[in-house]
């Protein structure tokens, strides 16, 4: 959307519900499953803003130094993925399943408070393992981890010398808002139900095998990267 010469922004919002027997074609999975999607995002909001900034005063001199600058904004804020718990992996013909606990009914699924990483934790005296073989009465993706949010900038301005050059600064999280990676979902792990990661280290890891370096995911520290475009 262009409001002015200057200015240009573009906004996006989605709210969805996805539902799946299994988020992955590499298992089967019983009518028991039925629940959540791994992916279901509720709400999801983008938002981006450039603007060019007006050249200030008429002095040429004041133009030469303050005069075409550009900033641009980007906004990402989306609602928390879902968590499945999870004790012992059971197997039956060669299909590995991932048993879920029974409920302890009265005890409240999450501990809330400013001790715990992002705020909560899932709470483990809430939970009992199910019985070898057998499937717990705890849903699938109940739970949910943490929503996550950010503001990025970037300002730039061009020169003209021979040629037209760019310098560029780019600011990733530049509040530096701490957002966490999913809790721990295995209720054998003494980490059960804590966060133990940034969002952009559990998004991936770099490597072969790791997915994207976590310098390049959402959800890291704040980082600052400088850039130099040449036109000719």
């Amino acid at each position: 959307m262009k409001f002015q010469r200057r200015l240009q922004a573009a906004t996006s919002y989605s709210w969805s519900h996805s539902i799946d027997l299994a988020s992955s074609d590499t298992a089967a999975s019983p009518q028991i499953d039925r629940g959540n999607s791994d992916f279901d995002v509720r709400h999801s909001f983008t938002a981006g803003v450039t603007h060019e900034v007006p050249s200030p005063g008429s002095q040429p001199v004041i133009k030469a130094i303050l005069g075409h600058w550009s900033l641009d904004a980007f906004v990402l804020a989306r609602s928390a993925l879902p968590v499945n718990v999870v004790g012992v992996t059971s197997f039956a013909a060669g299909i590995a399943l991932a048993l879920r606990p029974n409920v302890n009914p009265g005890v409240p699924l999450e501990l809330f408070g400013t001790q715990y990483p992002g705020g909560k934790i899932f709470n483990k005296t809430a939970f009992t393992p199910a019985p070898v073989g057998q499937q717990g009465n705890f849903g699938r993706n109940v739970l949910r981890g943490f929503g996550a949010s950010q503001l990025d900038l970037a300002l730039q301005r061009e020169f003209h010398i021979t040629e037209k050059m760019v310098p560029r600064s780019e600011f990733f999280n530049i509040f530096n808002h701490p957002n966490f990676g999913s809790p721990n979902n295995s209720l054998t792990s003494s980490l059960f139900g804590r966060s133990t990661q940034t969002l952009a280290n559990r998004l991936g890891s770099g490597g072969p095998n790791g997915g994207f370096s976590p310098l390049y995911q959402i959800g890291g520290p704040r980082s600052i990267q400088l850039a130099l475009k040449l036109l000719f």
